[in-house]
């Protein structure tokens, strides 16, 4: 489901937080889905995201993981609460150019100390094919909202 098409409050809740994040907007990075226990999100292709090889840069890749799971939590857990990482493990599996990354964050187990996430990031290239990129696991901990 595109975002366009979710109106909901979870959404907006998600949105708004999204809108929040500097290196995202910076990054020109789009909220593509919310589905409670589910955040797909995209990064496209530019300067701003590449390493000395022209690739996507692993912090970038890096960086998009830990907000579609981050945002994936956030989408279980009551109004008030955010969610900070406490760590993350992250397999790169390829490097690509040009095109778009999409991140798809899935909660996979939510307490009250912590929540479990995994997110998939794959990219897409000119033509619409899709191709593994990254697999990530990740663990947060919810805490009150401070804004």
């Amino acid at each position: 489901m595109s975002a366009s098409a979710v109106p909901s409050a979870l959404f907006e809740r998600i949105d708004q937080s999204f809108k929040r994040q500097g290196m995202m907007q910076h990054l020109q990075a789009r909220l593509l889905r919310v589905e409670p226990g589910c955040v797909a999100l995209a990064l496209p292709f530019s300067d701003k995201v590449t390493q000395q090889q022209g690739g996507f840069h692993g912090g970038a890749i890096g960086a998009l993981a830990d907000i579609a799971g981050g945002y994936a939590a956030l989408t279980v857990l009551p109004e008030g609460m955010e969610v900070v990482t406490v760590e993350y493990k992250i397999n790169f599996l390829s490097s690509f150019q040009g095109g778009e990354l999409r991140a798809t964050g899935t909660v996979l187990k939510a307490g009250k100390r912590i929540v479990v996430t995994s997110a998939e990031v794959v990219h897409i290239d000119v033509q619409g094919k899709t191709s593994p990129c990254a697999v990530m696991q990740q663990t947060l901990m919810p805490v009150p909202q401070t804004y």
